[in-house]
């Protein structure tokens, strides 16, 4: 087995991992591993941007207060306070690498989305993603310490226990990883190791996440021992678009920052209708937890498939000029956004549990990190904030890799590692099993664990998801692994680990809605599990 030597192990090649890895590599040796293309991950995709405050008037006790308020108490303060007020050196770095934010004369341009008090959402255009993994991409590919894999799935983490000699603390030194081009699994060694795998979204059937957002952080960490909190705060985003063809196409928040507006479809009572104000006084701005149920109890309600999402009402060049992306792909839909209502319906689009981590980006295993959506750090509480996302990724990006710094001469060099156990040498001859299994659990996840929840619903997914847990582990255990079976046996992981923080909760709050139990009580509480 090839055993491939560095100082650090990062598992991520989105905006956490590259922040962090050019971070590190002024001093040290940096993997970065992609389980597919380096730009496959879930910064690519975000449209909105990124929240700062860079506006006069104002502050960051109102960033706070509307961070704490959108997560409905669940936050932690004080990771809050940390990210907001680092926000603004973020995007410096950010400007320094080259992304380039509209500007409006010689300031950033700044708009608002859902549950922000005012403008300070710093963009490039609707493609804000894509230019910061553009931007972070070059800088890391330039740069002589840091080496980028791409094809690489990881399988699990190397920690003390798969060490020649059993030291039975935990330690991570790296991760076990199936190289896609050659089907042989490597070993990728270090003193630190950190996570930067993003979430699981695709445990659902409806997600904007990219097809790799299956959880593989969150399952690795949780088998290695590490501890993981609020898996029920799954974040649904209001506006993806209703096609028949197209998936997964998410249609920003910065379009209702911008005046977009919801309507009722054509053909049921009150068509036209614009029916936010019905639910809450921000309207479309409320955050999207609320927005998200609005549309849902719309859809319910009338036996709807979408709602209409209108900003026709806005002069043509303006709409153009702030949404060139989604102008564009809708136009080759036959969807003229100057002039036509876009058809949307809500769609899983965040994962705001996780792995625990302090404000350092440490785990509860020595040598592991962990940084963005893999995690739960306190800052989204019950539900995340627009645009708070990708700031967390370079917040704690750099936090992890600052600590790792810092106490580099504390940090034990990795044993000899175990190779991995290459008996199971049977290829599969029923692949159908494996994604028969994967449709099945985006299915009843969808269906039994999405938007409104009840008790019945939530034990009909867990019965499915035991049954489906000895199938996968059986397969598992006597085939060859592959890319598909590791995403499958993470993906009934997580399923587990949602539907059982979900079962703890006894309590609305946020993004986890319950029909059993409709009043928020009045301390709030992290769901935490332990291995």
């Amino acid at each position: 087995m090839v055993t491939r030597p560095f100082d650090v192990v990062i598992v991520g090649s989105g905006a956490a991992g590259l922040t962090a890895a050019l971070s590190l590599a002024e001093r040290f040796r940096v993997a970065v591993l992609a389980k597919g293309g380096l730009s496959e991950g879930s910064t690519a995709w975000a449209q909105g941007g990124i929240a700062a405050v860079l506006e006069e008037g104002d502050t960051f006790e109102s960033h706070i207060e509307d961070t704490m308020v959108a997560g409905a108490g669940l936050n932690n303060r004080a990771s809050v306070e940390f990210v907001i007020e680092n926000a603004p050196r973020s995007i410096e770095r950010l400007v320094e690498l080259g992304v380039p934010f509209n500007q409006d004369g010689n300031a950033l341009h700044l708009t608002r989305e859902g549950g922000h008090s005012h403008r300070r959402i710093v963009h490039v255009n609707d493609a804000t993603g894509w230019a910061v993994q553009e931007a972070l991409e070059t800088a890391a590919k330039r740069h002589p310490n840091i080496t980028l894999v791409p094809d690489m799935a990881a399988i699990d983490l190397a920690t003390s226990r798969h060490g020649e000699r059993y030291l039975g603390d935990g330690h991570v030194w790296g991760v076990y990883a199936l190289n896609r081009r050659t089907g042989q699994v490597e070993t990728f060694t270090g003193k630190a190791t950190i996570l930067a795998t993003g979430g699981a979204g695709r445990t659902y059937l409806y997600s904007t996440a990219p097809r790799g957002a299956t959880g593989d952080g969150i399952a690795m960490a949780w088998r290695a021992g590490g501890r993981v909190s609020n898996m029920e705060m799954m974040q649904f985003h209001p506006t993806c678009l209703w096609n028949l063809d197209v998936k997964n196409f998410l249609i920003t928040e910065a379009m209702r920052g911008e005046g977009g507006r919801l309507k009722l479809p054509p053909g049921v009572p009150g068509a036209g209708h614009r029916f936010m104000p019905d639910f809450d006084p921000r309207e479309e701005l409320a955050p999207r937890d609320i927005v998200a149920r609005a549309i849902d109890h719309e859809i319910k309600r009338l036996g709807l498939d979408y709602v209409h999402l209108d900003i026709s009402h806005q002069p043509p060049e303006f709409v153009k000029h702030h949404f060139p992306t989604i102008y564009a792909k809708l136009l080759t839909l036959g969807i003229d956004i100057t002039t036509d209502p876009i058809p949307v319906v809500p769609a899983q689009h965040y994962t705001c549990g996780g792995v625990i981590v302090d404000l350092k980006g440490r785990t509860d295993l020595p040598g592991l990190y962990a940084a963005g959506e893999v995690t739960q750090s306190g800052l989204h509480g019950a539900n995340r904030l627009a645009s708070n996302s990708l700031l967390e990724c370079f917040v704690f990006g750099e936090a992890a890799a600052g600590h790792i710094t810092r106490h580099w001469d504390e940090l034990p060099s990795p044993p000899p590692i175990r190779p991995w156990d290459e008996s199971r040498v049977t290829d599969s001859d029923e692949e159908v099993i494996v994604q028969h299994n994967w449709r099945e659990i985006r299915r009843f996840m969808w269906d039994y664990v999405g938007i409104v929840r009840t008790t019945k619903r939530l034990e009909r997914a867990q019965h499915r998801i035991k049954l489906l847990r000895r199938e996968v582990e059986e397969y598992y255990g006597n085939f060859r692994v592959t890319a598909d079976l590791i995403e499958l046996r993470n993906l009934v992981e997580v399923a587990d680990l949602i539907v059982r923080s979900a079962l703890a909760r006894k309590e609305s709050r946020g993004l986890h809605y319950t029909l059993d139990y409709p009043e928020m009580l009045a301390e709030a509480r992290d769901t935490i599990l332990v291995p």
